[in-house]
């Protein structure tokens, strides 16, 4: 039997070991990636040089998979990759070599073969970089259109935090969760919605974006000798914030969010900790009219942003109709990769 001392330092070591792993892995995929990348960049400026076409490929797989035996990756479908790849990114002026290494290669096909759009596929780069997303997630996310849920997402941020709280928040809030994993069955109250959710505690925080971290339900709060509760009372690592959800089974009233107002109000002053930044709410309802949305938040003084859910995959919510104008797509875009490209200096 080992002693609480020796057990400690058994964790101690295990850890160790676990962290020199990894980063041993990282290092393994970069100098990969940069492998990969030089061989894309030769089998581009080779075929310019001499003209070569497309059998180029096909007898360089060869060659390599003959010399090489055993060792995957060199078939003529991943050496199209390596060209695709180096041709996609090599001029571009916010996906870089250094960028690209940070994730696996498989993370990296997935992102070039499924997103077609360069902040698109510099938006996944960045989060599966900073959240360590596994392939599946990476996969759930792309489905589930964080990108688009990012960008047309409808919140007050840019009127009341900060201009960098503001453009890291736009990332925090989607305009649509999905809950297919809940399995409810129709009808079903708030209370029975709250319930599943907590019995799924961990595929809902992955589905709200993985930087979560739960701290209760039903939390109380006492003012003036009357209790209220807020539904689920979250706390995001990264933007250092409370952030209260209210769930509603209905569609959004104008009313949820001068309620939502009142809760932030009160956390800031009764549960916020002076490090802390500002608390963020987010209503998660059943539908929303975008409209009435737009005028509930517009004299709203605390960061605020309404979503709604899906308990299936099966009837995806047509998002094209409502995506910003040019102008206003531009804008949230650059403020976003903005943000990302810093984060990555």
């Amino acid at each position: 039997m080992l002693e609480k001392n020796q057990i400690e330092f058994v964790q101690e070591i295990k850890a160790q070991i676990k962290s020199a792993q990894y980063l041993a892995l990282q290092k393994v995929n970069k100098e990969q990636i940069k492998l990969y990348w030089h061989i894309g960049k030769s089998i581009v400026d080779k075929q310019q040089q001499y003209g070569w076409g497309k059998s180029i490929v096909e007898l360089l797989a060869a060659e390599l998979q003959k010399e090489f035996v055993g060792i995957n990756g060199f078939s003529a479908r991943n050496l199209w990759r390596m060209k695709t790849l180096y041709e996609q990114y090599s001029k571009s002026e916010l996906i870089l070599p250094p960028l690209v290494a940070e994730i696996p290669w498989t993370h990296n096909i997935l992102i070039l073969e499924k997103c077609k759009d360069e902040h698109e596929r510099f938006y996944y780069i960045n989060m599966t970089k900073q959240h360590q997303w596994s392939k599946v997630l990476l996969i759930n996310a792309i489905e589930n259109q964080n990108y688009q849920n990012a960008l047309i997402g409808q919140n007050n941020f840019e009127q009341t935090l900060s201009p960098e709280m503001a453009n890291r928040a736009q990332l925090l809030v989607k305009d649509e969760y999905m809950f297919d994993f809940l399995n409810l069955s129709v009808p079903y109250s708030e209370a029975q919605l709250e319930q599943a959710i907590l019995t799924n505690i961990r595929n809902f925080l992955i589905e709200v974006g993985g930087d979560f971290s739960f701290i209760g339900n039903q939390y109380p709060l006492k003012i003036n000798d009357k209790n209220y509760e807020i539904d689920l009372l979250l706390f995001h690592r990264e933007l250092q914030c409370l952030v209260a959800v209210e769930l509603k089974i209905d569609t959004f009233q104008p009313e949820y969010a001068g309620k939502m107002n009142f809760y932030l109000s009160a956390l800031n002053r009764m549960v916020k900790k002076k490090h802390e930044s500002p608390s963020i709410g987010i209503i998660i309802c059943k539908s929303k009219d975008r409209t009435t949305v737009d005028f509930a938040l517009q004299d709203v003084n605390k960061p605020i942003g309404i979503a709604t859910y899906n308990l299936s995959k099966e009837l995806p919510k047509n998002i094209q109709d409502y995506f910003p104008s040019n102008e206003e797509l531009i804008n949230k875009v650059e403020a976003i990769t903005d943000y990302l490209r810093k984060k990555t200096k």
